[in-house]
């Protein structure tokens, strides 16, 4: 199984703004997450939607009130 945790990159930007001990914990969350998913998907047990990009999601709604 491919690694699905968080790259380095975000990692340390994650240690960066919140502290080492709490990027790390929520890291490894993350990791651990998108592991159970991956294994729920591969049971068949539940469909998980790719998440959407949320910063789209307000502009399309500007727009069609304009």
């Amino acid at each position: 199984m491919p690694n699905r945790g968080l790259s380095t990159r975000s990692k340390k930007a994650l240690n960066e703004m919140i502290g080492e001990s709490a990027g790390t914990e929520i890291a490894e969350l993350i990791t651990q997450m998108a592991t159970e998913i991956e294994t729920l998907r591969q049971k068949a047990i539940v469909h998980v939607p790719a998440p959407v990009d949320t910063s789209q999601v307000g502009n399309m709604s500007t727009r069609q009130n304009a």
